[in-house]
């Protein structure tokens, strides 16, 4: 098993007007990996609000570098809306590639990040996991910091951790759980 991290997740939205800190706290405090360090007064994960996406792909660069001085104790997760500019998260991924090499990132670090994208916003996820359908070509209704995104987050987590396939699962949610996959398996752990 790797040493115990820390995860930082950069995610878009206004810091106190987002829902991403909620789904994303609550969706690694229901995965309870393993591999992340707890103790007393600290989080498993710490979350960086950072505006829109085009702040997001500048800023990303910057701290993969603060995660990797930190050494192999921190985990660097990129949450990020898959808007209709994108048609997949590999095209997404190549942005952030492209700024991060500009920037001196080497592939090999490069490929240590995790990347997260929701198709259009993390409210259509929420639809899924709620409702068990959900339309990738439209946004889903807006959710204010409420219970349901709690819920979702844990649906989420306990889909992951019973490891059973989910029929007609959004794409993007697809192509994010395996990139969860490879921090899961990167990490030395064969659930989730």
């Amino acid at each position: 098993m790797a040493s115990r991290t820390q995860i930082v997740c950069l995610h878009e939205g206004e810091a106190g007007r987002s829902i991403d800190p909620i789904f994303i706290t609550r969706l690694m405090k229901a995965l309870n990996p393993a591999w992340v360090r707890h103790g007393d007064g600290s989080n498993i994960v710490r979350t960086v609000s950072l505006g829109g996406r085009t702040t997001l792909i500048q800023r990303m660069p910057g701290e993969l570098r603060s995660c990797l001085e930190m050494g192999g104790h921190t985990t660097l997760m990129v949450w990020a809306d898959l808007d209709h500019d994108m048609k997949d998260g590999d095209q997404l991924k190549e942005v952030f590639w492209r700024a991060a090499e500009q920037a001196g990132i080497t592939k090999d670090q490069f490929d240590q990040v995790v990347f997260v994208f929701a198709k259009d916003r993390l409210e259509n996820w929420i639809e899924f996991l709620l409702n068990g359908a959900t339309d990738d070509s439209k946004s889903a209704p807006k959710r204010k910091h409420d219970r349901l995104v709690a819920d979702a987050a844990r649906s989420l987590a306990e889909r992951c951790l019973s490891g059973t396939a989910v029929p007609k699962l959004p794409p993007s949610l697809a192509w994010s759980c395996r990139n969860w996959r490879t921090l899961v398996a990167r990490m030395g752990r064969d659930t989730a």
